[in-house]
């Protein structure tokens, strides 16, 4: 039977949430760790979402994306992060922008924990709590796979473009940067036209897998 509107919240709400809140914040840790303090006196390194949110990347485009399509993302307030303060601009803004992919893929792995625990209780007869918990952890992994891959695409804004930059000779990373403004264009065209999933869906599906294989689900 397919599942009621509500019910998608109740599932895709919390692992949602979590994916791009530390998303954001693995960026300010790992801009900590190089030198740039900012995000910590911003207090933007804290686990409390409410801190994260952007109301329409959070919370509008999620909720239409779930009412409208199979697929989902979204977005938090970006964590301010300096260059200027970073010990080696260039190649540290590369591990800075790559913190967040990374850390959806760890939470992609926990929340494969979650679900391996999920499927052990619903076959122990603990169904009432096995069921929901097995639907969350299914959502979480899909969230987070979808999350940092589809920010690995070298387009900046995106994480995938920032890396890019950093590891460009400078002059062809200004002609990288140039496209900023029209990115979102860019991901909302290639999002109308099927054209994302084409080009992202391969490596989902190949990441999911390995979770499955390497927790033996």
């Amino acid at each position: 039977m397919e599942p009621t509107i509500i019910q998608k919240i109740a599932v895709w709400a919390i692992p949602l949430i979590f994916a791009i809140t530390l998303h954001e914040v693995a960026h300010g840790w790992v801009a900590s760790w190089f030198g740039d303090q900012t995000a910590r006196l911003s207090g933007r390194l804290s686990f409390n979402p409410l801190k994260h949110i952007d109301p329409i990347g959070t919370i509008v485009v999620p909720l239409l994306m779930l009412v409208t399509t199979n697929f989902i993302f979204g977005w938090a307030k970006p964590v301010p992060v300096d260059a200027r303060n970073l010990r080696n601009p260039k190649r540290d803004m590369a591990f800075v922008a790559l913190a967040g992919p990374a850390a959806n893929f760890v939470m992609a792995l926990g929340w494969g924990l979650l679900l391996k625990l999920a499927i052990w209780a619903e076959g122990n007869g603990y169904v009432w709590v096995g069921v929901p918990l097995g639907y969350m952890g299914g959502a979480g992994i899909m969230i987070n796979v979808v999350l940092g891959v589809l920010n690995l695409i070298p387009l900046p804004p995106l994480d995938g473009g920032k890396i890019v930059m950093s590891i460009l000779p400078r002059r062809w990373a200004y002609y990288l940067s140039m496209i900023e403004p029209y990115s979102f264009f860019i991901l909302v065209a290639l999002l109308v036209t099927n054209m994302l999933g084409i080009i992202i869906g391969p490596f989902v599906y190949i990441i999911i897998n390995a979770i499955y294989a390497v927790l033996m689900i």
